[in-house]
């Protein structure tokens, strides 16, 4: 088993280092401001509150940080993991980042040797307690190998995608295709509702025609309850739709869908409800249709 430091105890980091713990691995925990692990500490993942004391001897260092500025205050800036990382790990970062953040990344552990892989994840909080994570990594493909040690203890699927920056150019596809549906079924749910449809037949039909997703499944019923609890907020979807946009300007791609619902999610905002749920976005639809998507019963 490895020596794993995970640095960050945010929606996604509590989950990935108990699963990692639970694996075996001997796992220290790092992050900017205390926290309570009691719940991780039964496990055995240990506290460590200093960064370089977190990262000594590790063999493999992980984080999932909330974003670029993130990466670049406890990765990239002086006395970051960068500078203090041991030579002979692994770092892994499995953020949702800017490809170009994640190449300065590279190219400063390159710099010192050290071997690193962009290593995003699909899913939420649930799916990081639960080690079901969908994982895509860029990088040395030995390295990846090797790395599956630590990876397939939070995931449920991990995909290699070829080199350094693959993976975090994969996740903003990923992330684009995934913001579209919330849309679509904001939209369709609002214009069903507009019909005069029962919308738990309307979710029926959705589950098992050519267009069913999980995505449909869950947000939908959760939607028609009126839950919007956060399991990835609405803000962060902001930052990772605002990622997407920048990204495809960056290629020459258009992504017209991508900008109505960045439309669709900077009114959620502002409206108050970006610490809820990315769903949330679907209540400026059905508000500006003027009907409510979870009737009192």
């Amino acid at each position: 088993m490895s020596k794993v430091a995970y640095l960050g105890l945010g929606t996604m980091g509590r989950g990935m280092s108990a699963n990692l713990a639970t694996a075996g691995h001997e796992v220290t925990v790092w992050n900017r401001t205390p926290r309570d692990i009691a719940e991780l500490t039964d496990m055995g993942v240990r506290w460590e509150p200093d960064l370089g004391r977190a990262l000594a001897g590790a063999d493999y260092v992980m984080y999932c940080l909330s974003d670029d500025r993130a990466v670049r205050d406890v990765v990239l800036a002086a006395g970051g993991v960068a500078e203090r990382a041991d030579s002979g790990s692994v770092v892994i970062d499995l953020s949702t980042i800017d490809p170009e953040t994640s190449a300065e990344e590279a190219a400063a552990f390159a710099a010192r040797g050290i071997r690193f892989l962009d290593a995003p994840v699909f899913g939420s909080k649930g799916e990081a307690a639960a080690g079901g994570l969908w994982i895509v990594a860029g990088g040395d493909r030995t390295v990846f190998d090797q790395a599956l040690d630590v990876l397939k203890p939070i995931s449920e699927t991990v995909h290699y995608m070829g080199a350094g920056g693959n993976g975090a150019r994969m996740k903003l596809v990923g992330n684009l295709a995934v913001a579209a549906q919330l849309e679509a079924l904001g939209e369709s749910l609002t214009l069903a509702s507009k019909a005069g449809l029962d919308l738990r037949d309307v979710l029926g039909v959705f589950a098992v025609t050519d267009f069913r997703s999980p995505i449909f499944d869950g947000v939908g019923s959760a939607v028609l309850e009126g839950d919007y609890s956060p399991s990835f907020a609405l803000k962060l979807m902001l930052k990772d739709a605002l990622l997407v946009r920048t990204f495809a300007e960056r290629l020459g791609a258009p992504v017209p869908g991508t900008e109505a619902t960045l439309g669709t999610i900077r009114k959620a905002v502002d409206a108050g409800w970006g610490e809820e749920n990315a769903s949330a976005l679907i209540k400026v639809l059905a508000a500006e249709a003027g009907t409510d998507l979870a009737p009192p019963r």
